[in-house]
């Protein structure tokens, strides 16, 4: 067995509102890209389980459970807290209120390969929750103190699709996909 690539980095990171998900479609704002991504971790939360009978195993089933995508970015302007978490931004303030809801979006990134080719990713419909905050005070050593957002992803009613991914180097793959792949989470379609 050969490996074609492992993944060695993250970057290109992008949010895009939906703004539609009904049987007819969905479709999402123009994509909006966002800097300083360190770190996009998903986790699906995929359940199996076992159903024994007639003294031993019988049938399996798997189940996607909830979706989270933890992303660590270098900062969380407050403009961009404001999209995510369904807050108001007026003369340079954010003004949390507890009765904010938070929009539906996707999120877009890709990871670099050892072999040089990238992997493409859209995680199609999500909220994000309000993230901790923490700081102390500076040392004599440097420690960023990046923020991190959770988010927790579900399929579109649209069609049950809730990830699009892409590999640059599988035989299949179309270069146009990858060029635009930030300008759509349904490019490629």
């Amino acid at each position: 067995m050969s490996v074609e690539g492992v993944r060695i980095g993250l970057d290109s990171l992008y949010y895009a509102l939906l703004t539609a998900d009904a049987s007819g479609g969905a479709s999402y704002g123009t994509p909006v890209a966002m800097e300083g991504a360190i770190s996009a971790n998903v986790n699906p939360n995929s359940v199996i389980g076992t159903l024994f009978a007639d003294n031993g195993p019988m049938e399996i089933a798997a189940n996607l459970g909830n979706i989270e995508l933890e992303l660590n970015v270098a900062d969380l302007p407050l403009a961009t807290l404001a999209v995510f978490l369904g807050h108001t931004m007026s003369k340079g303030v954010l003004a949390e209120a507890a009765n904010a809801i938070p929009p539906w979006m996707a999120i877009a990134f890709r990871t670099l390969k050892t072999n040089g080719n990238y992997r493409y990713v859209w995680l199609v419909k999500g909220k994000f929750r309000t993230p901790e905050e923490n700081a102390e005070t500076k040392s004599d050593s440097i420690n960023f103190q990046t923020p991190t957002i959770v988010g927790h992803f579900v399929k579109r009613e649209y069609d049950s699709i809730w990830r699009r991914r892409t590999d640059e180097d599988d035989d299949s793959f179309v270069e146009a996909t990858g060029t635009n792949w930030f300008t759509s989470p349904d490019i490629g379609d």
